[in-house]
């Protein structure tokens, strides 16, 4: 894709439209683990809302993303001339089109989606501009050996902690200029280990200090399998190690083969390899299956069971596969990743209309829309119905002759002012 120069200071600008891919929702929805989210202080209406960041193993790609376009820099370990400088903003460039897979026509693909899934049809506008990652496969698996049993937040404290703990620092970077926090220090950005380091016999202990449970025998063990069976000494040239090249060349070899492999790793279960082969390899029919997606299937795609949280057998993993698979087609594990985040608690209120304040005339702040008023508490109701019976004390006194009222409870005084509101609807008081 073509690109152009400074639309946004100090960045180089993309063409894409959000519909093709939104960064908000693709970088935080649990399917890359490392990115830093800064949040920008608002502008004109098409600014840049957040910048996020990224440290590959030379430089740091940070981006930023307007309406209709992608906005990106590099900022490199070493000082480069100009001439060098553009040719690494050139691989920039060739990186993002590679890791966000914009080979691919998102809005052919919704709009394929839609006509074959009503289901997918009543959330493909509000959660457009959701595509897969193609990730660095070593980095893919070792995050989704992170994912077993846990949750986003814990999955990128362990990622980032794999990082800070065994790769140097690249390079320290200041703080977006228009960061909406003012008290941010600079931060230090880490490439992702590789295999050879996390294959040490050490590791195994100091994960587990950190935190990382059992996953942190699987991790080490991984590691060490890979480095033993293709090696850890990188060609000439080259900062790859073998074993990383390796499990690239899954990419070029048939889904059931390539799943075969990673099953043979120490912490790779169906669920794991599944979430390997759509991110890193290629695969992009591939549905990763969980107790989440089969309550999906379930409640939207006519999938016999409960929807309450079942075990996943290997036959029920097989049978929610199919189903999905057969609705979505070729593309399915992308579809997936779709309906799996408009399911997420966390973007309850992703792509919902935001009332924008306008000034009124004296002064205050008021919205075009009026936003709904939440449910009042149980004591608060309670607080509303204490004033109501006040309001009725003296209506009660002459519809009921009632004099001594104030040594009433709440909830009989309450059951006054209904026998008053019957009274005056010309109804029976029991």
């Amino acid at each position: 894709m073509a690109t152009t120069l400074n639309l946004v200071s100090g960045f180089r600008r993309l063409p894409l439209p959000i519909s093709q891919l939104s960064l908000d929702a693709v970088l935080q929805c649990g399917q890359s683990f490392r990115w830093s989210v800064f949040p920008l202080k608002a502008g004109t209406a098409d600014c840049p809302t957040h910048e996020y960041r990224l440290c590959l193993r030379d430089r740091v790609v940070c981006l930023r993303q307007t309406s209709d376009a992608l906005h990106y820099r590099s900022v490199l370990a070493l000082k480069a001339s100009v001439s060098e400088q553009e040719a690494k903003e050139e691989e920039t460039l060739a990186w993002i089109n590679d890791y966000f897979q914009l080979n691919v026509d998102l809005l052919e693909l919704y709009e394929h989606w839609g006509k074959r899934d009503s289901v997918f049809l009543k959330v493909k506008e509000r959660f457009s501009g959701i595509r897969i990652l193609r990730q660095d496969p070593f980095e893919c698996l070792l995050s989704f050996i992170c994912s077993s049993n846990n949750n986003i937040t814990r999955i990128t404290k362990m990622v980032k902690s794999l990082c800070t703990e065994y790769s140097p620092a690249l390079v320290t970077i200041e703080p977006p200029l228009e960061s909406i926090s003012d008290d941010l220090k600079p931060q230090a950005y880490y490439a992702f280990p590789c295999p050879s380091t996390l294959a040490l016999p050490e590791v195994t202990a100091r994960l587990r200090a950190l935190g990382f449970g059992y996953r942190a025998d699987f991790i080490q063990k991984t590691a060490k399998m890979l480095v033993d069976a293709h090696g850890s000494t990188p060609k000439a040239e080259s900062s790859v190690e073998p074993a990383e090249e390796w499990l690239k060349t899954l990419r070029n070899t048939d889904t059931a083969t390539a799943r075969a492999e990673l099953l043979k790793l120490m912490g790779v279960g169906r669920k794991v390899a599944d979430c390997v082969l759509l991110m890193s390899l290629d695969k992009r029919e591939v549905v990763p299956v969980d107790t989440h997606v089969h309550q999906i299937a379930v409640k939207h795609y006519g999938l016999s069971g409960s929807k309450a949280k079942q075990t996943m057998t290997p036959a029920l993993y097989e049978q929610v596969n199919s189903k999905l698979v057969g609705v979505w087609g070729g593309y399915a594990g992308w579809a997936h990743s779709v309906l799996f985040t408009s399911d997420l608690k966390a973007f309850s209120s992703y792509g919902l209309q935001v009332p924008t304040p306008s000034l009124s005339s004296n002064g205050t702040t008021e919205s075009s829309t009026p936003i709904p008023s939440p449910s009042p508490s149980p004591r608060k109701r309670k607080m509303t119905q204490v004033v109501e019976v006040k309001k009725t004390l003296s209506d009660a006194v002459s519809v009921l002759g009632v004099k001594e009222i104030t040594a009433l409870s709440i909830d009989e005084s309450l059951s006054m002012v209904d026998r008053v509101k019957r009274r005056r609807r010309g109804k029976a008081i029991p």
